[in-house]
C-alpha cells in the first residue's frame, strides 16, 4: 500500500525525538548563582569543612538554597547574585588561604535527569561572561630547554661509562660531543649508536666529534609535545584558580586559547596563567673568586647571577634539578614565623637531589628563581622576543644528604603563595605571551542570550506563519518537523561532551530554522507538480518524496562540507557557528525527510483521497 510506514519505523522516529527531548529538558531549569570551594594540597574538604562553611554563612544571615559536598568540593547554591558575592567575601575571609573560593553558576537540573547523564548545554564566554586569552609559545626556547635536558643526559651517561670528552653542547637540533682522543671517540660511537630513538648519530672522525641530530619526525613530535605539555600545565593552573568549565585548546602550531567563564579578575588570571616561573638548584662556585667575575672575568662553566637582597653570586652552570620534578609545593612558616615554600619531589627528582648532595655536604647550594618576560619586539622571522630574568633567592649550606622533601626560604608571604601555586601546577616548558585578551561582563552575556533567543523565536514564528499560509495542512506538518528539529539540535548539543553554545552558535540555529524548511519546500512543490500532472494524491505524495530526495541530499551535503571546513580551520566563534550549523543540517534532513514522511503517512497514507490541502 502506498505511503504507509511499518510500525517499527514510526516507533523509531518517535523514540529519537523523545530521547532528544529528554536530554534537552535540563535547559529549561536554568542555573543557580553558586560558590564553589576547593582545597589546595595543604588542606582537605570534609564534613568539618562543610560545617565551617554553613556556620560562616549563617553568621552573616546568608540563607543558601543548598550546601553539598561533591567530588571533594563544596557547592553552595544561592538565591541571588548579591548573595553570591556576599557569600564569597565571607568564605574567603573565614576559610583562609588554603581554600579556593570561586564564583560559579550551578545547573538546577533535577537529580532524576542527572542520574541518566542529562545536563544543560554549556554556554560559551560570550553568553556567560568571563575572560578570553590567546597565548603564543616561544618555540625556540622550548626546543632549547628540551635539548639542554638531552645534553645533560648524554653528559651524565658518558661520565658513567668513563668516556672522556672535551665538551658536550646543545645545538639547534641536537647535541654536539667533542671527544678527547681516538679511543674515547670509538667508545662513544659504539655506546651512542642507535641508543636514542628519534636521533641519528653523525660521525666526524677527523675532528674526533659526534653529533646526535633529531630526525624531522622527532623534531615535529618534540614541538607537539611542547604545546601539549603547556596545555596540560595551563589546565592545572586553571584548576588552581577554581574556574568551572574552562576551555583550553590548541590553535595553530604554537598558540593556545584559554577561556575562563565567570572570571572577572583578569589581573589575577593573567598573573597565574602568563607566569613562567620555575626553579633551578645549582651549586655555588667556591673555587673561583666572585670579585673576578664581577669585573668581567667569569670562569668557564660558571655564571654570575644577582641575588635578592644580597651581593651577586657565582654559580656553576650545571643544574642539579629543575622545577619539572616538583610534585607538590605549599606555604609554611619556619621557627621564626617567616614564610617558606615546602617542596616535594617525584622519584626521579629525589634521586637526582640525593646523588648531587651526597658528595657536596658542607658546600653552599643556591635556589635560582627564573622568569621569562615577553617584550613588544619580534625578530626578523616574526617570532616573539623574551627576556630571561634569573635571580638567586636563597643560598644555604647542604647540612646532609637531601631527598624528596626540603624547603625554600627568603621569599615574602605573597610571593611564597604565588610561587607555591605555580610550582604545584607545573612550570611551563616554554615562555608564553598573551597576544590577545577579551573580557565579557555577565550582564553583556545575559543580553547576548536574550538577543539570540529573541532572534530564534521570531525567526521560528515567521517561518511557522509563512508555511501555514502557503502550504495549509502540509505547512502544519512542516512546522511540526521544525519544532522537532529545534528539540533535536538542543538535545544533541546537550549530549555531546565538550560542546559549547556560543553567540555565533545561536546564529547557526537561526540559520538552521530557515534552512530546515527548504527540504519540505522542495518536497511540497514536487507534490504540487505531480498533482498538476494529473497523478492521484497518493501517487503525488510518493513521487514527491522520492523525486526530491536526491536534490535535498546534494544541497545539504554541500552545506555540511562547508560547515566541516569552517570547523577544521576556524577558531572559537567560527567553530561554534560550524557545530550548530552541521548538527542542524543533519537533524533537519532527518525531520524533513523521515519525520514529515511519517506524519504525512499517518494522516493521509493508505486512504482514498480526491485532493490534498497543499
Amino acid at each position: 500500500m502506498l505511503n504507509k510506514y511499518p510500525l517499527w519505523k514510526n516507533l523509531l522516529v518517535i523514540f529519537i525525538i523523545l530521547l532528544a527531548a529528554l536530554y534537552a529538558l535540563p535547559n529549561i531549569y536554568g542555573e543557580d548563582p553558586a560558590v564553589q570551594i576547593s582545597a589546595d594540597r595543604q588542606a582537605t574538604i570534609d564534613a568539618n569543612t562543610l560545617d565551617r562553611v554553613r556556620n560562616s554563612l549563617l553568621s552573616q544571615d546568608i540563607s543558601p538554597k543548598s550546601i553539598a559536598l561533591e567530588d571533594e568540593q563544596i557547592l553552595v547554591r544561592l538565591t541571588s547574585d548579591d548573595e553570591q558575592l556576599k557569600a564569597r567575601e565571607t568564605l574567603v575571609e573565614s576559610l583562609g588561604d588554603n581554600y579556593i573560593v570561586a564564583l560559579n553558576l550551578a545547573p538546577a537540573t533535577p537529580q532524576w535527569l542527572k542520574s541518566i547523564g542529562a545536563e544543560p548545554m554549556k554556554l560559551g564566554l560570550d553568553l556567560r561572561g568571563g575572560v578570553h586569552f590567546l597565548m603564543e609559545i616561544d618555540m625556540d626556547e622550548a626546543m632549547r630547554k628540551i635539548l639542554d635536558g638531552m645534553k645533560d643526559t648524554v653528559r651524565n651517561e658518558l661520565r658513567e661509562e668513563r668516556i672522556r670528552y672535551s665538551a658536550v653542547n646543545a645545538t639547534d637540533d641536537g647535541v654536539y660531543i667533542q671527544l678527547r682522543n681516538d679511543e674515547a671517540y670509538q667508545a662513544a660511537e659504539t655506546y651512542l649508536d642507535n641508543r636514542y630513538e628519534g636521533y641519528q648519530l653523525i660521525e666526524e672522525p677527523d675532528e674526533q666529534s659526534l653529533r646526535l641530530q633529531m630526525t624531522d619526525q622527532k623534531l615535529a613530535e618534540t614541538r607537539d609535545y611542547a604545546v601539549s605539555q603547556n596545555i596540560t600545565i595551563m589546565r592545572n593552573r586553571v584548576n588552581e584558580l577554581g574556574v568551572a568549565e574552562p576551555i583550553i585548546q590548541r590553535q595553530g602550531a604554537n598558540r593556545i586559547v584559554v577561556e575562563l567563564p565567570g572570571v572577572q579578575d583578569t589581573a589575577r588570571a593573567k598573573e597565574i596563567l602568563g607566569a613562567t616561573a620555575t626553579l633551578e638548584f645549582r651549586l655555588v662556585d667556591t673555587e673561583n673568586d666572585v670579585r673576578d667575575a664581577v669585573n668581567g672575568r667569569v670562569p668557564f662553566g660558571s655564571e654570575l647571577l644577582p641575588m635578592r637582597d644580597g651581593p651577586r653570586q657565582l654559580l656553576k652552570e650545571d643544574v642539579i634539578l629543575t622545577g619539572d620534578h616538583i610534585v607538590n609545593a605549599g606555604v609554611g612558616y619556619d621557627e621564626y614565623n617567616r614564610p617558606q615554600v615546602n617542596i616535594s619531589l617525584d622519584g626521579a627528582g629525589g634521586n637526582k637531589m640525593s646523588m648531587a648532595t651526597k658528595d657536596n655536604v658542607g658546600k653552599p647550594m643556591a635556589t635560582v628563581f627564573i622568569e621569562y618576560n615577553a617584550t613588544d619586539e619580534r625578530d626578523q622571522d616574526g617570532k616573539l622576543q623574551f627576556t630571561k630574568n634569573a635571580e638567586v633567592i636563597n643560598v644555604a649550606t647542604i647540612q646532609s644528604r637531601l631527598g624528596s622533601s626540603f624547603r625554600i626560604t627568603g621569599v615574602g608571604a605573597q610571593e611564597a603563595q604565588n610561587l607555591a601555586l605555580l610550582l604545584r601546577a607545573g612550570a611551563l616548558i616554554a615562555p608564553i605571551q598573551i597576544v590577545e585578551e577579551r573580557t565579557v561582563g555577565p550582564s553583556l552575556g545575559q543580553q547576548n542570550i536574550d538577543a539570540g533567543t529573541q532572534a530564534i523565536l521570531w525567526g521560528f514564528i515567521l517561518v511557522l506563519v509563512f508555511m501555514i499560509a502557503y502550504y495549509r495542512k502540509f505547512g502544519l506538518v512542516a512546522n511540526c518537523a521544525l519544532a522537532a528539529n529545534l528539540i533535536l539540535i538542543i538535545g544533541v548539543m546537550s549530549m555531546i561532551p565538550g560542546a559549547t553554545l556560543t553567540l555565533p552558535g545561536m546564529a547557526g540555529i537561526v540559520l538552521t530554522v530557515g534552512m530546515a524548511v527548504d527540504a519540505n519546500v522542495l518536497i511540497f512543490e514536487r507534490i504540487r507538480e505531480e498533482i498538476k500532472a494529473k497523478r492521484s494524491p497518493q501517487q503525488a505524495i510518493h513521487h514527491g518524496y522520492d523525486s526530491a530526495l536526491s536534490t535535498i541530499a546534494d544541497a545539504n551535503v554541500t552545506t555540511l562540507i562547508a560547515a566541516l571546513i569552517l570547523f577544521a580551520i576556524g577558531n572559537g566563534p567560527i567553530k561554534g557557528f560550524a557545530i550548530t550549523l552541521a548538527i542542524g543540517i543533519i537533524t533537519s534532513m532527518f525531520t524533513a525527510i523521515v519525520g514529515t514522511r511519517a506524519l504525512v503517512n499517518s494522516v493521509w497514507g493508505g486512504k482514498r483521497l480526491s485532493k490534498l490541502s497543499i
